[in-house]
């Protein structure tokens, strides 16, 4: 088993209260525990969500050996997929100029878990299951400026070129 928890505020709870709801689609809950902290205007949430550990739901594989397609369309809200669109499109540009396929940069998994994780760091980053060294010091940093951006409400245009960090050198 594996805890997660959120401090959702009692006042403007919509953000975190959308981090809560995208964990929990992604993961096979085992419980939620809820506790409501009453501190006047500072009142929040204290929510404890346990989940099967190594169990995603992008991950999950049916008997026949092959993974199920996830619709992140479907699973992310409007927003946090237009940010998903935005890190694919980068994806797909450096992976073209690599000469590479786009899921050995990273896979569809790891973007939804940059985007619903709020990743604003390399830090961050690192601790995404599957995301090395390698591939933090060469592509992480255009990754998290996405991430930064759309953190900030700046809309990415889509033909903005992009530049390999990699290649700068």
């Amino acid at each position: 088993m594996k805890l997660q928890f959120f401090t959702v505020p009692a006042k403007f709870p919509e953000e975190i209260q959308q981090r809560v709801n995208a964990f929990c689609t992604q993961h096979r809950v085992l419980t939620i525990d809820k506790q409501f902290v009453n501190l006047g205007n500072e009142s929040y949430w204290s929510i404890c969500v346990t989940v099967m550990e190594g169990d995603n739901l992008g991950a999950v594989k049916p008997i026949n050996g092959k993974r199920e397609k996830v619709d992140y369309k479907e699973i992310l809200g409007e927003r946090d997929f237009a940010v998903y669109v935005q890190l694919r499109n980068l994806r797909k540009t450096l992976s073209e100029q690599e000469g590479i396929p786009a899921y050995a940069l990273f896979t569809n998994e790891q973007l939804a878990k940059m985007v619903t994780q709020r990743v604003i760091s390399l830090a961050e980053l690192a601790q995404i299951e599957g995301v090395g060294k390698a591939r933090l010091e060469k592509y992480g940093r255009a990754f998290v400026d996405v991430l930064l951006t759309a953190q900030d409400g700046n809309v990415i245009r889509n033909d903005a070129p992009v530049e390999n960090e990699a290649r700068k050198n």
